[in-house]
């Protein structure tokens, strides 16, 4: 069992100790740096997962310390912590390949996440590091795997997108794998030798989005002392992945349409237009006929990004197959910590099943983690499970076998959105035979 690698740069002794004992007791293995140059002598002993760095250090900038490292760990992840925040530094950060760039004080509840989510991506990145790829028949790897016909329908679609240049809008709850299909969609395109840049509109506020996304000129800002590309230039030729686009402001949604209907743009600070050919995968938890409504939506740039709309399924709408996922999931931490645990005791997957999962895939991955890492024997117990999955009751599962296919109908209903002829192929009955059934379980309103 090896835990994640976390180094601490920091030339304040009480902020690197205060970190290192929270993390400690979270379970990583932390190493610690005053300075930019000690810092960069213990990446290259230990090989850290995640870098946690100070801006402003007595030997140089952390900002440009980001660069140093990819250059050299590509797969690396670093997480930035300034005093002060700013447009042109947190910019920068980016472009240089920091994870995230945070501000200390403010921002403190965010590490914790923060640093699990860059985990998750060194995750990734190890993965593309060695050469393999994430294809769409190979979801399985991030746990996104099953028979059920909700999801088998997504995974069709995806598949059948890919070798398209077609705009793609992810829709489902938070957790579901929006970025990982969006990655398979892309590394089964195409484009798949070229650039995938992911971004979460709600990771920032309008004029630093706008600036990541679209780059700017010298002078465009305070702060602003050279030229900037932003990730529509970096994803030329590839694919670039909106995440939460919801939460794009509506002025910045107009200049996005512009791109999609011209592949053109203009720089902050620029007067000429720039060109740019870019696949856009768009992905969102809101609904967005509803934030058109209220006005918070572009109607039309809706029509532009959902030209091929896929559904990913929440896991309760899927829970039959949360076995399957559960044991690639043993799979996947038997070969990462060293374990050799063979399944999972009937009476727990049992309440897994049961449970709603509101953080999705994710929240299960980690689960089952959490459980891998505890375990001793060969089968995970319920005493490898947190205390909410202990006290879990399930519901009374004896039901008559119509009342289980007069759910599964309804389920299936839903996600069509009330169309007959998907719900009958997904449910591989006819259609005549649904309207029968439909009729049968009175579900006609």
């Amino acid at each position: 069992m090896t835990p994640h690698k976390i180094l601490i740069i920091d030339d304040e002794a009480k902020i690197r100790s205060l970190l290192a004992r929270i993390l400690e007791l979270e379970g990583f293995e932390v190493y610690q740096a005053a300075d930019l140059k000690s810092g960069f002598r213990k990446a290259e002993a230990v090989e850290p997962d995640v870098i946690l760095c100070d801006v402003k250090l007595p030997d140089g900038s952390g900002v440009d310390f980001a660069a140093k490292v990819k250059k050299v760990f590509p797969s690396v992840e670093i997480i930035l912590l300034t005093a002060y925040g700013n447009i042109p530094d947190s910019v920068q950060a980016i472009k240089n390949g920091a994870f995230d760039y945070i501000t200390k004080g403010d921002d403190n509840a965010k590490i914790l996440p923060l640093l699990y989510r860059a985990v998750e991506r060194r995750k990734l990145n190890r993965t593309y590091d060695t050469g393999s790829s994430v294809s769409l028949p190979d979801l399985s790897l991030q746990g996104l795997t099953g028979n059920s016909p909700l999801f088998q329908e997504a995974l069709t679609l995806a598949r059948k997108v890919a070798s398209t240049n077609a705009t793609v809008l992810l829709t489902g709850e938070t957790g579901t794998g929006k970025e990982v299909f969006a990655n398979a969609i892309h590394k089964a395109s195409p484009r798949c030798n070229q650039n995938f840049v992911a971004i979460n509109c709600s990771a920032f506020g309008k004029d630093l989005l706008e600036s990541e996304l679209f780059g700017h000129k010298a002078g465009a800002f305070t702060g602003a002392v050279k030229d900037q590309k932003g990730l529509f230039d970096e994803a030329h030729r590839g694919t670039i992945f909106l995440d939460e686009i919801g939460e794009m402001a509506i002025d910045l949604q107009a200049k996005l349409l512009r791109v999609l209907e011209s592949g053109e743009f203009i720089k902050i600070g620029e007067t000429k237009t720039s060109k740019v050919d870019v696949r856009i995968i768009a992905a969102t938890n809101r609904n967005l006929e509803r934030e058109i409504a209220s006005g918070m939506f572009r109607e039309d740039l809706y029509y532009r990004i959902s030209v091929f709309e896929i559904g990913l399924p929440s896991l309760r709408e899927r829970s039959e197959d949360i076995a399957a996922i559960t044991m690639h999931f043993i799979t996947y931490f038997n070969k990462q910590y060293g374990k050799e645990v063979k399944g999972i005791d009937k009476e727990v997957l049992r309440k897994l099943e049961a449970y709603s999962w509101p953080g999705n895939i994710r929240e299960l991955k980690n689960t089952m983690e959490r459980a891998l890492i505890l375990s001793e024997n060969d089968l995970l117990g319920i005493s490898d499970f947190p205390l909410w999955i202990r006290k879990h009751v399930p519901e009374e599962t004896t039901m008559e076998l119509s009342q289980i296919e007069k759910v599964h109908i309804q389920k299936v209903l839903r996600f069509t959105n009330g169309n007959k002829t998907k719900t009958a192929e997904l449910l591989g009955i006819g259609l005549t035979t649904l309207y029968r059934k439909i009729t049968e379980y009175g579900l006609n309103d």
